[in-house]
This record gives C-alpha cells, structure tokens and sequence, in this order.
C-alpha cells in the first residue's frame, strides 16, 4: 500500500512537505506542491482520513444527536443545524438514540475519539449529570435549557410556550380541553411542561383530558378517536403535541361529523406545512432558529445559554 514516503521519495521532497501537501498547509511552494499531488493522482494515492483528522485536530463534522430521524420536531432543528453547516462546510452526522441511554453513550463516545468536532443534542436519553463530563472533550450544544456551565443551549420556554397556548383556548371561551403529547415520562421535558402548564391555566387533569404516545398523522386519528369517541364527556377544544396530530384529530373529527372551529378547537404546534394546508392554529417553536443557533454557538466557540421565542399563529381551526 503506497504511504507518504513512497511519495516523498518520487516527487523528490521531504515526507514534512507531503503531509503538508495533504493537511492543506500554507507553506509549501506551488512548484513541490505540484509535484506532490501530480504524485498522489499517479499512484491513486488515498489519505487515512482518521489518521489526518487526529493530526489536524478538527473533522469538519459535527454529530446531531436526535431520538428519531423522522419526527417533525427533530426534523426542524435538524435541518438548521444542517443548513447553518453547510454555510461554513462542515458535514453533519446523524445519530438517532430511539432513547436508548447506551447508544447515546456510543455517540458519546465518537466526541472523546475526535471522531466528530462537536455534538448537538436535540433530545437526551441519559442524565445532562452523566452527558456533561464529554464536553472536556470538544462542545457540546444542548436544545433544551441546561444549567451545566459547560454546555451551552439553544433552547425554548416550554412551559411558558404551552401556558400561552392555554390561555390562548381558555380566553377564546374554551373550557373542556383536552391535550396530546409524545413520551409519558419523567425524562420528557415536553410532557411535563405541557402537564404543568395545563395544570396552572385549568387546575388538576382528569385522566381523560390527556393522552401519550401521539406522534404523526396516523396517531392523531387514534387520539381523535379517543378523546371524540371513548373518553367521554366529549372536549371543546384539543392542544395537539404537533400539526400532523392536529391533522389527524382534525380528519377523524369532520368524518363524525364535528364541524372545526364551531364544535371542536383545534391547536397544533410546529407550524409545519401540513398546518398551512389545513389552516389549522399552531404553535411555532421555531425549531429551524434554534438548530441554526444551535451551530452558531459551536461554531464561535460560545457556552451561552440563548433562549428562542415562540409565536402563537391563529387560522381557521380555532374562534
């Protein structure tokens, strides 16, 4: 296999001025960096990437760490992290956990390793107690609000997001609300944001007034079903934990014939296109900022905790 001595002693140079040939350093001569890489395309000569990115210090790519890679949510801070990259040529990297604590840990470890220059965490699996000692290695950048001083954060005021929804419904006469959400866990900051700020706009939740496990369209019909059908002490309005849930509750609710808005309210969040479509009201979190914030805080080096506002966006779902 050929390596940089073989090279070296063809192009008639030194092994130091090929290997700055290949790490892209300034101060080599056009002429023997000529030579060099007339060298290297002669002999098909292909670098061990690892090997360069260990003696360069940096890979140019970053990891996303997210718990699925087809969820709207995750798609949204996904995709401004992986436009802002792309702006400053880095390449990104997902790694979806399924939140699996020991997989996070895997990707964990690709930081350590240098195999990465810098995670972004969209949704963690462990504790930020267990996360926080890998930020020695290179930045880690939260999307959620961490009070770790290593880590900085772009991050949403979920609960004061969720309570404006609230008293959004709660001041447009609404008065038996119902409300979806993704994890049913302690280790789902949604969930429990969502839960409290219910509880801080309408007090204690009846157990029918709140379902988990909603996630895309398909979930939405069950969570329509649910609350339209089989709870009972049908609801006047339901905040949905996304617009696809929105628009399943929204198809399931016209076909049993519930008019939207005069029947049943409609509050969906993410503002997807979907939502657009549908003019269904939703809460913007602006996910899209916040993965391009996300960059920018690793790539100028920041532990600053930034906070993303969100916008409440009312259409024809609800009075």
């Amino acid at each position: 296999m050929t390596n940089i001595r073989e090279i070296a002693k063809i192009a008639g140079v030194s092994v130091t001025t090929v290997s700055r040939v290949l790490n892209e350093h300034p101060y080599v001569s056009a002429e023997k960096r000529k030579q060099v890489l007339a060298v290297i395309e002669e002999l098909d000569y292909v670098p061990n990437r690892l090997a360069t990115n260990l003696a360069k210090g940096k890979t140019n790519t970053i990891g996303i760490i997210l718990p699925y890679n087809d969820h709207p949510w995750f798609d949204k801070i996904a995709n401004g992290v992986i436009e802002a990259a792309f702006k400053h040529k880095y390449s990104v990297t997902l790694f979806p956990t399924n939140y699996d604590s020991e997989a996070e840990l895997r990707y964990l470890m690709q930081l350590k390793t240098k195999q990465v220059d810098a995670l972004i965490i969209t949704s963690k699996a462990n504790d930020w107690d267990v996360i926080e000692p890998f930020a020695d290695y290179g930045p880690i950048i939260a999307c959620e609000y961490t009070e770790h001083e290593n880590i900085a954060c772009a991050y949403i005021e979920r609960f004061h997001a969720y309570k404006d929804g609230f008293e959004f419904l709660k001041k447009a006469g609404y008065q038996k609300i119902a409300f979806s959400v993704g994890r049913d866990s302690l280790k789902s900051p949604s969930t429990q944001e969502k839960r409290k700020a219910y509880q801080e706009v309408f007090g204690e939740i009846p157990e029918h007034r709140f379902l988990s496990e909603s996630y895309d369209f398909t979930d939405g019909i069950k969570a329509g079903e649910y609350f339209l059908a089989e709870a009972g002490d049908t609801p006047d309005a339901i905040f949905a934990n996304g617009d696809e849930v929105a628009a399943g509750i929204m198809y399931y609710a016209k076909n049993n014939g519930f008019q939207i808005p005069g029947d049943l309210a409609i509050l969906g969040e993410e503002n997807l296109p979907i939502g657009k479509v549908l003019e269904i009201t939703t809460l913007d979190h602006h996910l899209k900022k916040m993965g391009e914030t996300a960059f920018q805080l690793f790539y100028t080096k920041s532990k600053k905790k930034h906070k993303i506002s969100h916008q409440l966006i009312i259409r024809k779902t609800t009075k």
